[in-house]
């Protein structure tokens, strides 16, 4: 008849890796507690954020002036202030340049007129003495000859006159077609202007918000960075000694085994252990 048999044994493992290195770990782990009681502000950072808190508190100096930019450009910067001059412009030159363009000043030139006047006042003198001369003056043949000498000295400059009184109306007509066409232009180039410089108003209003709430904006920034300053300091230091203390480990382990053994190797395993005790006593038996 066989039986079972049962041992326990406990093992234990340590690893280690960082024991040489152990002096210099010891000295950084040692600079990294004196860290930790450092990670406050120092008195330059605090002065810093102080300086920092009140210029905010004093808000943004151009506040005014950017609110008062942004609402001239949402108005359309005065972009068509001039528009009333520029019609009045054209209205002056419309006055000024109708007469020639409608062709009424054709032939109502009064310079034309003087000069006229002149012509036959020539004419007469010269036709008139040679009649008189010839003791015909004031007959039939005296008025024909002087008719005649007015109307071929007159009729070139009449005719000259004509061309440039219709090239005048011409020029006129021309002079206004351009001037209605500059003014329009002009007046379509100034709303565009308008447009755009309320397009930039809306951008400006933004700034001009932006520079309202500077003093908020700035403070919170300020305090962001007075509670960050030393959660940074701290997350850098446990960067560096978190892994340190990883790196040794140790563990315990624990090992039960059962063998099946015949009755005759219990039998000799009891009696090997009968033995042992009994060995003191075998002198003193003779055994």
């Amino acid at each position: 008849m066989g039986g079972q048999s049962t041992s326990t044994q406990t093992v234990q493992s340590q690893s280690a890796p960082w024991v040489a290195a152990q002096p210099a770990l010891q000295t950084m782990l040692g600079q990294i507690g004196t860290g930790l009681n450092n990670t406050g502000l120092t008195s330059a950072e605090s002065s810093a954020l102080d300086a920092l808190k009140t210029n905010a508190a004093s808000g943004n100096p151009y506040t005014g002036q950017i609110a008062g930019y942004a609402q001239s450009l949402l108005n359309g910067g005065g972009a068509t202030a001039q528009a009333g001059n520029v019609q009045d412009n054209l209205a002056t030159n419309r006055n000024w340049m109708t007469p020639y363009a409608n062709g009424s000043m054709i032939g109502n030139n009064p310079a034309l007129t003087a000069q006229l006047v002149q012509i036959r006042s020539d004419v007469g003198n010269d036709v008139n003495s040679q009649f008189a001369a010839a003791g015909r003056d004031f007959s039939g043949a005296n008025q024909m000859a002087y008719g005649r000498g007015v109307a071929a000295a007159e009729a070139p400059v009449i005719a000259a006159q004509y061309n440039q009184d219709v090239a005048n109306q011409l020029a006129a007509t021309n002079a206004l077609y351009n001037a209605g066409n500059t003014t329009a232009n002009t007046l379509t180039q100034m709303q565009q202007s308008d447009l755009t410089n309320r397009g930039q108003g809306v951008t400006a209003a933004q700034s001009a918000l932006d520079a309202q709430n500077y003093g908020a904006n700035a403070t919170l920034a300020e305090e962001a960075q007075r509670r960050g300053i030393p959660v940074q300091a701290l997350s850098l230091l446990a960067q560096i000694g978190v892994p340190i203390a990883q790196l040794g480990t140790q563990n315990n382990s624990t090992t039960t085994g059962t063998q099946e053994k015949s009755g005759a190797d219990q039998f000799a395993t009891i009696a090997g252990g009968i033995n042992s005790l009994l060995t003191p006593f075998k002198g003193k038996w003779g055994g």
